[in-house]
């Protein structure tokens, strides 16, 4: 940001602040926090391994500093402040699930926010209806970015290592499941199983779709499957569709098709696409609910699961006002806000702060004078 963009959005953060306190998590005292501030030096990007004893001394900082980004620990420690994480002492932590636009799905932001949001409600649904989680025991967010956080704080799951966590989340993404267990008889139609069956025959229909050659050079390509075995395979591929998923999997071509990376990319599509890492981290730092996003400047929301389904983030996250703010565009852009589309040609113009504030963080407009 030029000096001029980066004292705007500082002073507008500083606003924010002044007129709103943070609500920190749970076992405040317990939580390791740390900032990114709008000023900082490259090679000081985030000042972490810090800790309050109690809300008032948390919004005192964050209101006398002004941070671009606040980020607490998903982790409990004995002392949090301790400048390497073993003198921190780990007593447990949440179990987090990060789900992000960027991992999922490129294109227009109000196209990459609506489709995250998807797979969010595919993953809260899997928590409660599938993993038997409390629906009491889930705290959602909006990142304030392109995704949204949820948090399990049931006091069981805190003491879970890396690699049970890793079960989680390879349940949750539809990694590593066994077809000889999905496709097996008896056991029921419900999760996975249900899900892999469903896959599977998408999956199966798609390839009757395509041109016949080329049906047969993707089946012939599979690893064991040549030329003769896919011809007499697409020959009966109408006949498939009245076979049982045991019957299925007795085919060698079958076989074949759901060890292929395509079809494993099909059943991450039927999962939910969180962020692996995140999960599996017992140690992570996660935005702070209430605070701004420094490269959106729009609001890290909490909300309750019943209010998931009618959120807006490009209307609900946006705490800035309507005035006019005259900006310098680097790049044509069409993007939407508080219900209204934006199309920006490059250049100098008027528009309101609200969307003056999240161009800037983004990076794709500078502040021209008149703010």
């Amino acid at each position: 940001m030029r000096p001029a963009t980066l004292e705007f959005v500082k002073q507008r953060f500083a606003e924010y602040y002044q007129r709103v306190n943070l609500n920190p998590p749970s076992s405040l005292e317990q939580r390791e926090w740390g900032f990114i501030f709008f000023d900082a030096a490259a090679e000081v990007r985030m000042r972490r391994h810090m800790a309050f004893v109690d809300p008032q001394e948390l919004n005192a900082y964050v209101k006398n500093l002004i941070p671009a980004h606040v980020y607490y620990s998903t982790a409990y420690y004995q002392t949090p402040s301790a400048s390497t994480m073993n003198e921190k002492n780990w007593a447990g932590a949440d179990l987090i699930f990060d789900l992000d636009a960027d991992q999922i799905v490129r294109g227009p932001y109000a196209m990459m926010l609506a489709r995250v949001k998807e797979e969010t409600g595919k993953l809260l649904a899997m928590l409660t209806d599938e993993l038997g989680f409390s629906r009491n025991q889930i705290r959602l967010a909006f990142s304030g970015g392109r995704g949204y956080h949820i948090h399990v704080t049931e006091i069981a799951v805190r003491g879970w290592s890396s690699q049970e966590r890793r079960e989680i989340i390879d349940y949750v993404c539809g990694i590593g499941l066994d077809p000889a267990i999905m496709l097996a008889p008896g056991g029921g139609g419900t999760g996975w199983r249900q899900r892999y069956v469903e896959a599977l025959r998408t999956h199966l229909a798609g390839i009757a779709a395509r041109d016949p050659a080329d049906a047969a050079a993707y089946l012939s390509a599979l690893d064991g499957i040549g030329k003769r075995a896919a011809a007499s395979f697409l020959a009966d591929i109408g006949s498939l569709t009245a076979k049982t998923p045991e019957e299925l999997l007795k085919d060698r071509v079958i076989q074949a098709i759901v060890a292929a990376p395509d079809f494993e990319e099909r059943l991450r599509d039927a999962g939910a696409r969180a962020d692996e890492p995140v999960t599996t981290d017992i140690k992570r730092l996660i935005r702070a609910p209430g605070s701004l996003h420094g490269g959106s400047g729009m609001r890290v929301v909490p909300l309750g699961l019943r209010d998931f389904a009618d959120f807006d983030p490009l209307v609900d996250a946006v705490v800035f006002g309507d005035r006019n703010v005259r900006i310098d565009m680097k790049t044509k852009l069409t993007t939407s806000l508080l219900g209204n589309t934006y199309a920006l040609n490059a250049g100098i113009q008027n528009v309101p702060e609200a969307l003056a504030i999240f161009l800037c963080c983004r990076g794709v407009a500078e502040i021209a004078g008149g703010a």
